[in-house]
């Protein structure tokens, strides 16, 4: 019998995954688990690799077309048997003590049986940190955790899949949706479900995961466009969170100047690498491609 099942979806990311797996098993003071790995269709090694792996806690591997990893992470908890499911990215390095906080974290507060806990992704140390990466993992657009006032209880908007446990029961009552075409919004949309159904979240900061995962400035504004285009399908289901998501039944708002915006990329992109904090400039540039994707995802559904 196992306690926890650690589900993660992976693709294309032999030069980390192996890394993901051998913390796994070099977990301290945690429950029984056991760790399921979902090929998204890999194009590269991953799956010959994986089908050969020898692993010394107990591992299922599964490979599936190409689908996402909301369909990865549904077909992970069909096959868990964990009464409780932790999520990893295939790029999120836990540290050797991840999973015994997360079951401490879940065993310490009531209601455990409706009870979610995030803990802390920080930067790999093989990361070249800047200005900007800080900024979108503690105040920005990809983690928010200095944001977070109430530990006790999180809004919808951080449950993060790169680092996160929950029962089971709450996602068979409540699986991903799989009308998302990117890995964007997915999980936040899960969150906003289950929070409906008195699922609660806390914020366990000692459960910490290392994310390996090179971003620069461009790299993200393609981002937020594609979370813009997922944002127009969050709102679909959701129409009442328009104005979090930024449209509305009329549409989005209007795209600002392109010029303007290339401007401003073209100062930010000369900036990014330096000691410089411009989160005002950060800001404005992404929002532009949200924005931008939010027009596309209007389009796509029938808008004008």
């Amino acid at each position: 019998m196992v306690d926890f099942s650690i589900i993660i979806p992976t693709y294309n990311r032999m030069d980390v995954l192996p890394e993901v797996l051998e913390a796994l098993e070099q977990q301290e003071d945690a429950p029984p688990f056991e760790v399921l790995v979902i090929d998204d269709g890999s194009t590269d090694e991953t799956w010959d690799w994986l089908s050969r792996r020898q692993s010394s806690v107990p591992l299922i591997v599964h490979r599936q077309e190409n689908s996402g990893p909301a369909a990865a992470r549904n077909w992970g908890v069909m096959q868990a048997r964990g009464g409780r499911v932790a999520f990893l990215g295939d790029d999120t390095v836990p540290s050797t003590g991840w999973l015994a906080a997360h079951a401490r974290a879940a065993d310490a507060r009531p209601g455990h049986d409706r009870l979610a806990v995030i803990g802390y992704t920080g930067w790999h140390a093989r990361m070249r940190l800047n200005p900007f990466l800080r900024y979108i993992n503690e105040h920005g657009l990809q983690f928010g955790y200095a944001l977070i006032d109430q530990p006790e209880d999180v809004p919808f908007n951080f449950l993060y899949t790169s680092n996160l446990s929950l029962p089971r029961e709450c996602l068979l009552e409540e699986p991903f949706d799989l009308s998302f075409p990117y890995a964007a919004w997915e999980d936040i949309e899960l969150s906003y479900r289950l929070k409906k159904r008195g699922l609660r979240l806390v914020y366990e900061p000692s459960a910490t995961v290392a994310h390996d995962h090179p971003t620069s400035l461009t790299r993200f504004m393609g981002r937020q466009e594609k979370a813009g285009f997922s944002a127009v399908v969050f709102f679909n289901l959701h129409p009442e969170l328009g104005s979090f998501l930024g449209v509305g039944p009329s549409g989005p708002p209007p795209l600002p100047s392109r010029l303007r915006q290339a401007l401003l990329a073209g100062l930010a992109r000369a900036l990014q690498y330096t000691s410089l904090r411009t989160p005002r400039l950060w800001e404005t540039v992404l929002r532009f491609h949200y924005i931008e994707g939010l027009h596309r995802g209007w389009r796509a559904k029938g808008g004008e």
